[in-house]
């Protein structure tokens, strides 16, 4: 698979980047959807946040890497209307729960279900993330699943503390640099050293510079 080779002096080294995590993230092979995914981030980050940390980028990388099943482009939460309602809904397993996040209505389990880039859930998250970026998400969850909104919900949502209140300065600053607890930007410490491993070798891909 072709993938892009375009460089600019100090800035990423493109070719580099998709070299190696093709050997280190995708055992050696790239789909077509795969390298347009990460392009899209990589041209997202560069254009708005290349004066940021590289390893709150490389950590977001990580992050959507698991969440999409490593298909880097946004997707919805797997699992059928009965399993998203038994998790998410009023009428499921955990209404008082649902009710925290903003999920009153029987329904709204499935419609405010994981979507994106970074799995945006519950109905409380849309709102604040449509606010932010400018777009009624609550009123039309569907438009998280959009390439650009699903970027800026990913990049801005895990900077900015959208999900669980702790964001990426926390763990990573000139003090700290904690691959691990990091996790806790988005859900507790949920898959947190798988993703922490990826993380890291995303951050190496990313270290390379013209």
């Amino acid at each position: 698979m072709d993938t892009p080779e375009t460089t600019t002096a100090g800035c990423l080294n493109r070719k580099f980047f998709f070299s190696f995590i093709r050997e280190y993230l995708f055992a050696g092979k790239l789909r077509q959807g795969q390298v347009e995914g990460l392009s899209a981030l990589l041209d997202a980050w560069e254009a708005q946040y290349a004066a940021e940390d590289d390893r709150w980028f490389a950590y977001m990388l990580g992050t959507a890497h698991h969440e999409t099943g490593q298909t880097l482009r946004p997707v919805v939460e797997r699992g059928g209307t009965l399993y998203l309602r038994k998790r998410y809904d009023i009428s499921g397993d955990d209404p008082d729960r649902a009710r925290r996040h903003g999920n009153t209505q029987v329904g709204d389990g499935v419609r405010y279900a994981g979507r994106g880039l970074v799995q945006l859930t519950w109905k409380s998250n849309y709102r604040r993330a449509g606010k932010a970026i400018g777009i009624n998400l609550e009123e039309e969850p569907g438009l998280a699943l959009e390439p650009a909104v699903a970027q800026q919900i990913l990049l801005r949502g895990m900077m900015e503390g959208w999900y669980t209140g702790r964001h990426l300065g926390e763990f990573f600053n000139a003090e700290r640099e904690d691959w691990r607890n990091a996790r806790r930007v988005i859900n507790g410490v949920d898959q947190a050293d798988r993703i922490a491993e990826y993380a890291r070798l995303y951050y190496a891909a990313l270290s390379y510079t013209v």
